[in-house]
């Protein structure tokens, strides 16, 4: 034991004089430094008054001050950002990127009969992909699934739209967004002329009974028509008759090896505001789409996001070309081992997924020599 001085809120050990603030529950404390035994009074283990608090938090911005203004010495006229520990998963040549942001959204549709079982898995595994080799900065992601506590995360029609806004505002020349979408995916006919096949192509919100569908025609005009120049969009959309549900001017033909014109009958205008706009779909517009256990087990996920998961990992730096064959072995894998999810599935398909990934973009852009990196 050894006798003390008081400081405020703080104590002082009267063998070493370091000062240090008792928990105020405790009836003793051992010094960190001497680890001198120093008993407490009633008097000394008060619970901290408001004055305390205001104390503590002065301490507490006050560190976190110094704190900034050290890495901004150190970083010599550059900027203070510094990524010297990667994160788990991440490899050290892995380059973080504060001008990438990406909007995931997963579709579960909970308790209804078209529930859908491994959307939320697409999410997750998307994210991680995103983080771990494309090198985007985890506050940089914005999530929408059901099982989001904030009310503003759940993917409403209200909120994917407000996550559009997000995702392109302020966008500066070398951005790069990404917006992917695992959920059910509708058409509907039109009468605009905007079509050539006579359809409109949407995406289904958890409440797209109530609120309705986004149309193609919207996703357009609000993250593919503001694209500023020198800032790419790539869109990922794991639904149903989402070919070209971006609107994209040119969809490429796999069997040709062309780009074939995609543009809008009435002559409205579906470009850009000089950016690029990448969109990889699930299926052509007439096919529909389907989960597989393919690639995590009995894990359901939804084949497109399974496939291009799959395709990056096995070789990172692939060309688009590349990478349409590479999912396209990855299904046709699937189909024979038979992982649809439901047996209904697989009397609907035959026991085999009939869908094939759509490339479509805003520009025709040399598929063959561009890596694919988001």
């Amino acid at each position: 034991m050894s006798q003390f001085t008081m400081d405020g809120r703080y104590i002082r050990c009267s063998q070493c004089q370091n000062l240090m603030r008792p928990i105020w529950t405790s009836k003793a404390v051992h010094c960190p430094c001497c680890h001198n035994l120093i008993k407490l009074t009633r008097y000394d283990v008060r619970p901290p008054t408001r004055m305390d608090t205001k104390c503590i938090l002065k301490e507490k911005l006050q560190s976190k001050f110094k704190s900034k203004k050290s890495n901004s010495s150190n970083s010599s006229g550059t900027s203070s950002i510094q990524y010297s520990v990667p994160r788990s998963g991440m490899t050290s040549a892995t380059k973080l990127h504060p001008g990438k942001r990406a909007v995931l959204c997963g579709v579960s549709y909970k308790k209804r009969k078209y529930e859908l079982k491994g959307t939320v898995n697409d999410v997750k595994h998307m994210k991680e992909l995103l983080i771990h080799t494309f090198g985007f900065l985890e506050e940089n992601i914005r999530v929408l699934t059901e099982e989001e506590k904030n009310e503003h995360q759940r993917p409403t029609r209200k909120n994917i739209l407000d996550a559009f806004q997000w995702l392109i505002r302020d966008c500066r020349s070398e951005d790069s967004v990404v917006f992917f979408f695992s959920g059910h995916g509708l058409r509907h006919p039109e009468s605009d002329g905007d079509e050539l096949d006579g359809f409109n192509e949407s995406i289904c919100p958890v409440d797209f009974t109530t609120e309705g569908v986004i149309l193609d025609n919207e996703i357009n005009s609000t993250i593919v028509r503001p694209l500023p120049k020198g800032v790419t969009l790539h869109a990922l959309v794991d639904s149903c008759h989402s070919g070209t549900v971006l609107d994209l001017s040119y969809v490429y033909n796999i069997t040709t090896g062309q780009w074939v014109d995609n543009g809008p009958p009435s002559g409205a205008y579906k470009g850009t505001s000089g950016g690029l706009a990448i969109c990889l779909s699930a299926c052509a517009d007439e096919d529909l789409a389907a989960d597989t256990s393919a690639l995590y087990g009995k894990m359901m996920s939804g084949a497109m996001t399974s496939s291009f998961i799959q395709a990056i990992r096995k070789k990172p730096k692939i060309t688009y070309k590349e990478l349409l064959a590479a999912m396209q072995n990855v299904i046709d894998e699937a189909n024979q081992s038979n992982c649809l999810n439901t047996p209904i599935l697989s009397r609907l398909f035959r026991a085999k997924m009939l869908q094939e990934p759509v490339l479509s973009c805003s520009d025709m852009v040399g598929i063959e020599n561009r890596t694919v990196e988001l």
